[in-house]
């Protein structure tokens, strides 16, 4: 398994620690996905701005279709997130 480094919550400062103050998701943290960018803050809220298009942008496919598919993605994957 590949190995990416990240900085966490609690080490993170500056510029870095106002975005994950920005992206907390309601269970209390930053989800892995964007914390591997935690190196490079453009990539980070490039990699944001993706998914949110993706995700809540408009589409003929539902909020909810779209993360099915993206669960059963995960899954295919054998990616625990």
């Amino acid at each position: 398994m590949a190995w990416i480094n990240m900085i966490a919550e609690d080490e993170a400062k500056g510029k870095l620690a106002e975005a994950y103050r920005k992206l907390k998701e309601p269970w209390g943290g930053v989800d892995n996905i964007l914390k591997i960018h935690s190196l490079n803050l453009r990539s980070l809220w490039a990699h944001f701005e993706l998914y949110k298009t993706v995700m809540v942008g408009r589409s003929g496919l539902s909020r909810a279709q779209r993360e099915m598919i993206a669960v059963v993605v995960s899954a295919v994957n054998k990616c625990h997130y």
